[in-house]
């Protein structure tokens, strides 16, 4: 009787246990996880080189973070995908369309350099790409619409869960690009238009949002998260943000929400890991940051892309490899570090090909450095990526001096690079008032009310980074291409040996 009681107490015990061990795996099974996978400011850094990857080894590493969740994973970019490599700039960003296509991208942010050649080309991009670029905050002048050439936003749905992704520009697109590409369109305050959108995205089905955006952000060493993009968690029914443009690897959370930012030129992938449970109520996020850079060596060859890739190497090869000559020593630059070798060799340039007294350049529009060794085309390319031409004019002395002014010491835009004009600033005397003294190269010092002939770039010259030249005198595009001034001038030496002027130092 005892034993049959025993059993009997066991019985019921064990299938106590075998209910709530089914329980929890039930209700473990009925969680669903979607991961969203992200690159920006990929600027056409198609080849491997220093910490670029290269495309090979990049769409490799998004597969196979996508194979370990194939249906519930989505692929997007934050922008400025094309712009920046010889093999892109030349070919108009096609092979760049061809890695997303393979890499299987869905959607992309609209980036500033998105608008470097025109918007034709825009809708081909996405066409051949295989996505769709999303906005909402990119007006037509013309017809006060969003623009038609992007969708306001998308709504993907993996494993019965709605992803809702609205798209945002930066504002600063109106100045961080040609002018004269911009000049039908408003780029609209994001706090104010995703405030508009998200009651509609929400109506649309939408069971999260998701903020893919060209906006910047800015992670401490503590962990904190600031910029544009970090204000758009604070929204009420913003998800998660997806950040650009400020070439930064960002990974945290702001108000609880994940906001990411796969630093620049496919060295890195960011993830946002969301889980929802049966109702598609979210549970949790997590965000992560890959830094495919750091593991290069873990990383293999997609063989597609390999394939692709080399078609167009082959067919590039006889111009990115061509030797314009050599430098015995780097040429280095960082905009926001000051003026450089590589900004004052690029000055002295512009300045003798345009037979002009003053020379200034954006330090933005100097992409890379020039090592020690041979300089081929590719690597111009690389250097300055953008068609930029030069831009003569007779400018005041109190307009040179406001515009160099504007150049030292910006955190937005970095510094300007300059040659021609001996400046002399006080870094701790107030914006705007920082320049001491100004003399040309013979000594004779700037007057203001006198009048000098200047080079710049067409960028600056029509209100790129917001420099100033509305009063200059006898403007004058000479449509000639700063980087094919460049070329000219490296294969006249053959051998050059640049040392720094210090045309732009602090007292």
């Amino acid at each position: 009787m005892l034993k049959y009681y025993f059993n009997k107490k066991s019985f019921f015990v064990i299938l106590l246990l075998i209910l709530l061990f089914s329980s929890f795996i039930n209700g473990f099974a009925s969680e669903k996880e979607i991961v969203i996978l992200s690159i920006n400011d990929y600027h056409g850094s198609l080849a491997p080189s220093g910490k670029n990857v290269g495309a090979v080894k990049l769409v490799d590493a998004i597969k196979v973070e996508k194979a370990k969740n194939p249906e519930g994973t989505i692929v997007v970019s934050g922008g400025d995908n094309y712009q920046g490599s010889a093999m892109s700039n030349l070919l108009y960003g096609e092979p760049v369309s061809a890695v997303f296509k393979e890499m299987g991208i869905e959607l992309s942010a609209v980036g500033n350099h998105e608008f470097d050649w025109g918007i034709d080309r825009i809708t081909r991009w996405a066409k051949d790409g295989g996505f769709d670029f999303v906005c909402t905050n990119i007006y037509d002048k013309r017809t006060n619409e969003p623009v038609v050439w992007a969708e306001p936003y998308a709504i993907i749905e993996k494993q019965g869960v709605k992803i809702g992704f609205i798209g945002m520009a930066t504002p600063e697109t109106a100045y961080k690009t040609l002018k004269a590409n911009v000049e039908n369109y408003e780029f609209k305050d994001p706090i104010v238009v995703i405030n508009e959108w998200i009651p509609k995205v929400k109506c649309a089905g939408a069971d999260i949002i998701i903020a893919l955006t060209h906006l910047g952000s800015f992670q401490d060493k503590e962990g904190q998260i600031s910029g544009e993009a970090a204000a758009l968690c604070e929204i009420d029914g913003v998800d998660g943000v997806i950040s650009g443009h400020t070439h930064q690897g960002v990974s945290g959370f702001v108000n609880g929400k994940p906001l990411i930012q796969a630093y620049k030129y496919g060295r890195s992938f960011a993830k946002i890991s969301f889980v929802f449970d049966e109702n598609n109520n979210l549970i949790s996020a997590e965000p992560i940051l890959d830094n495919l850079y750091a593991r290069a060596d873990t990383l293999n060859d997609d063989t597609n892309m390999l394939a692709i890739y080399g078609k167009y190497n082959v067919e590039m090869e006889p111009v990115l490899e061509k030797v314009l000559g050599e430098t015995t020593v780097d040429l280095s630059h960082d905009r926001y570090e000051g003026p450089s070798l590589l900004g004052e060799w690029s000055c002295d340039i512009m300045r003798d090909k345009a037979g002009v007294q003053i020379a200034m350049t954006n330090g933005g529009g100097l992409r890379t450095d020039i090592p020690a060794g041979e300089i081929t085309a590719g690597k111009l390319y690389e250097v300055m990526p953008f068609d930029n031409t030069l831009y003569t004019m007779k400018l005041s002395g109190a307009d040179i001096k406001a515009n160099i002014e504007h150049g030292i010491l910006n955190e937005d835009i970095g510094w300007i690079q300059i040659s021609g004009v001996k400046v002399i600033y006080n870094p701790d005397a107030e914006a705007g008032n920082r320049i001491i003294s100004m003399a040309l190269e013979d000594g004779t010092p700037v007057e203001m009310d006198g009048f000098y002939t200047v080079v710049t770039n067409d960028f600056m010259f029509t209100g790129g980074d917001n420099y100033n030249f509305e009063n200059a005198k006898d403007g004058l595009n000479t449509f000639i291409p700063i980087r094919d001034a460049m070329m000219e001038s490296v294969e006249q030496a053959g051998v050059i040996s640049p040392v720094k002027q210090n045309w732009l130092v602090k007292k």
